[in-house]
């Protein structure tokens, strides 16, 4: 059990935790209230990721009041109390992050409070017996679920990317694979924030890591672009669309042409954000089709579209060189469709086997 004694003694650390809860409380009411974005002009986040942000900032704010109970009327009943209601509400809220930035399609947080169920009856028990003793079988089954949780989001995430570069062209705010390390820190925090016998240095070193927190999530769901999966989805093919012998065959060569006469010709492909389901609108054909005929050509879309903006790249850059224009990559770039020269230089890595510099380079001997 975490000593008391001493800390509640210390006038620094009662400032330093005040100030915490006081952060939270006012980083929860931030994002839950304001309709606005501080960080990133021009970026409307998730609705459901901005609530459970701040739901789970206000548990932040709600451990440090029920820890100052603990402090108060230090007893083993609530000392395993406060720790389940750390594990609960910390993951719950962290899933619930995770999961609202998964745009793909909605999912249910319904199997993980399934999960907690065998956490609680232990710890109700441990509670009634007053027997801290109890906690060990606890912790145990609490870090086998921590890591089946952070296993699952990774191949979530993973699969999220491929969803985002099959319907996008532009992933810029719309990536979070950084929130693998995100949900790492928060879910290893969790095992050792009340779950580890708890001196001073420690104390201290969990209000630095819960100011850093409340600064990492404030970006997160501010940099993070709203999606609207139902206009990304692709649909399936109508009945009698299956049926037609010749259909399915028919696809790939007319979307191929439709491409070039409406997509390629018209410089469709320099449009910021064109989506797949914009593209197939705008050639008129079906998402699924236009989906399989990338497919079929081993391309994602994402790859498409920045492979026609980078031949654009090379197009202009020729242009520029040869009639001895002033120019830079990073300008050419944006004329090329890339709102950020990070993705471009990406993009073009990829294509062409090398950087930019390297390119311009042997373009120039």
């Amino acid at each position: 059990m975490m000593e008391v004694s001493s800390i509640t003694q210390d006038i620094f650390f009662i400032l330093l935790y005040g100030g915490v809860l006081a952060l939270e409380l006012v980083a929860a009411l931030y994002v839950l209230l304001r309709k606005g974005n501080a960080f990133v002009s021009g970026i409307e986040p998730p609705v459901r990721l901005r609530r459970w942000t701040a739901f789970f900032l206000a548990t932040l704010a709600l451990g440090h009041l029920y820890w100052i109970y603990f402090a108060l009327h230090p007893s083993a009943a609530t000392y395993i109390t406060d720790c389940l209601l750390d594990v609960l509400f910390i993951i719950i809220s962290v899933v619930g992050i995770m999961l609202a930035m998964l745009q793909d399609r909605e999912r249910h947080i319904w199997p993980v409070l399934v999960l907690l169920v065998p956490v609680i009856v232990w710890s109700v028990i441990g509670i009634v017996r007053e027997d801290i003793g109890l906690l060990r079988p606890a912790r145990i089954y609490v870090i086998l679920l921590v890591v089946l949780i952070t296993v699952n989001m990774v191949f979530a995430i993973r699969n999220y990317g491929r969803w985002l570069r099959d319907n996008f062209a532009d992933l810029e705010h719309k990536e979070f694979w950084q929130s693998i390390l995100v949900l790492a820190v928060l879910l290893l925090t969790l095992l050792f924030y009340g779950y580890t016998d708890s001196n001073k240095v420690f104390l201290y070193a969990i209000q630095a890591v819960n100011i850093l927190v409340v600064g990492l999530m404030m970006w997160r769901v501010e940099t993070l672009r709203s999606l609207d999966s139902s206009d990304t989805v692709a649909e399936e093919p109508s009945k009698d669309d299956k049926e037609t012998p010749s259909s399915d065959s028919a696809v790939p060569d007319t979307i191929g042409t439709q491409l070039k006469k409406y997509c390629e010709d018209t410089l469709l492909f320099l449009q910021y954000d064109l989506t797949l389901a914009q593209l197939a609108q705008a050639i008129g054909t079906n998402r699924y089709y236009l989906s399989q005929y990338f497919s079929r050509q081993g391309l994602t879309y994402n790859a498409y579209i920045n492979g026609l903006r980078v031949e654009h790249f090379i197009h202009l850059y020729n242009q520029a060189v040869a009639g001895h224009r002033v120019f830079t990559a990073n300008q050419l770039s944006a004329e090329s469709g890339f709102h950020s020269y990070s993705t471009f230089s990406a993009a073009f890595k990829q294509k062409m086997g090398k950087t930019v510099t390297a390119w311009m380079i042997d373009a120039k001997e």
